[in-house]
């Protein structure tokens, strides 16, 4: 086992935080603290490190109670403002995707579609504390004789509604272009004819997942803020992908790892769960999430220091290579690169778009860090991190 100079454990931290003694900074500011003080220091000095991102990300959803009726039903369609949820689950539960459109949608039909309503605007508009039309239909059982059901529901009048993502948090992503001659609409936004633009989706030295690179310290049980609430790791998210090349640092220079999360949709806001309408290509949620790295020894304090300029991704191109499944990058870009608002492809300078918020990334990352100081929000300490 290897030794370090520096050892706590997140019961240790947690005894630190409910005190008052705890030293909670944001990734930002660990940066010069290593910088200045060299990891063994920094280790002795800092406890906690926030982080932050938001952004879309569309592997979101909610599972949603919607309590019985009189008479019961066992619903086996079920729709909320008109966008369709999965009712095979139980009689009165349904689960909501953010990306599910809007049954009257005309989707690409005019293209390109403007998708102005999903799944994901439901969810905003249930933490918003809107009213949302709820009809749900049944073929009738003998325990379950009701056949159709509408109401106007909201979050208070919901038993139970939850928010579960099976894949947040991306650790790194594409940076991406359009090599053809005619623009096109994608899930990275819109994308200009001939490398016109390169659009991007990361919080950089901000995200979570570069923070911890082997996910030494994030897995199951793992607190963490979501969605303006509390919320926890509960697996490793669909995709996770964690044997990928990385960089000395142990940064991945592609996607990798990924994470599931869970929590209560009644603790969160409209302000950090919010509903994207993304042209050519459909609906999204955008979803704000942060993840406090407990430093337990001066390597975590090691990868909490790392930079923009140290953390790269693939240049794709989304016009041909991407749509027909062809692995081919054309070339490697920094984050700092990609945040200094231009970047080199084929010898000509194109702007750079990113798809997420850093201004919102750092206040989650402050929000953290203050909950986290004043002694309200404890680590979770997880059963097992995640696979690397």
């Amino acid at each position: 086992m290897k030794k370090y100079k520096v050892g706590k454990t997140i019961q240790e931290i947690n005894q630190k935080i409910k005190s008052g003694d705890v030293v909670v900074v944001t990734a930002e500011e660990m940066i010069d603290i290593v910088k200045s003080e060299g990891p063994v220091e920094a280790a002795h000095q800092v406890d906690v490190v926030t982080t932050g991102t938001f952004a879309p990300m569309c592997s979101s959803g909610a599972f949603i109670n919607f309590g019985h009726s009189t008479p019961t039903i066992k619903a086996s369609r079920v729709w909320l403002n008109k966008v369709p949820a999965y009712a095979g689950v139980a009689a009165v539960d349904c689960y909501l995707g953010a990306t599910e459109p809007c049954e009257d949608d005309p989707l690409n039909k005019v293209y390109p579609g403007e998708f102005n309503y999903g799944g994901g605007h439901v969810i905003q508009d249930l933490v918003a504390g809107k009213k949302v039309h709820l009809k749900a239909t049944a073929y009738g059982t003998d325990c379950y004789p009701n056949r159709l059901v509408e109401k106007e529901i909201s979050l208070s009048t919901l038993p139970q509604a939850t928010l579960c993502n099976p894949r947040n948090g991306y650790q790194n992503y594409n940076c991406a272009v359009n090599l053809t001659n005619k623009t096109i609409y994608t899930y990275m936004g819109t994308l200009k004819p001939r490398g016109g633009n390169a659009n991007y989706c990361s919080a950089g030295q901000l995200s979570p997942m570069f923070n911890d690179p082997y996910y030494k310290t994030i897995g199951l049980g793992t607190r963490i803020f979501l969605g303006g609430g509390e919320g926890y790791v509960t697996w490793h998210g669909t995709q996770h992908k964690p044997s990928v090349e990385r960089t000395k640092k142990g940064v991945p220079v592609s996607p990798a790892g990924t994470l599931w999360v869970m929590g209560d949709m009644k603790q969160m806001s409209s302000q950090w769960l919010v509903g994207v309408s993304i042209q050519g290509y459909g609906c999204s949620l955008a979803v704000g999430l942060g993840i406090p790295i407990p430093i337990l020894n001066e390597e975590i304090a090691g990868f909490t220091a790392i930079s923009d300029e140290d953390i790269f991704t693939q240049i794709i191109d989304y016009g041909n290579d991407y749509p027909k499944g062809i692995s081919k990058s054309h070339g490697q870009v920094s984050y700092a690169e990609l945040k200094s608002g231009a970047i080199q492809l084929n010898g000509k300078e194109i702007p750079t778009v990113p798809m997420s918020s850093l201004v919102r990334a750092r206040k989650i990352a402050e929000i953290l860090k203050n909950k986290i100081s004043q002694g309200k929000f404890t680590l979770g300490e997880p059963q097992f991190t995640l696979p690397s």
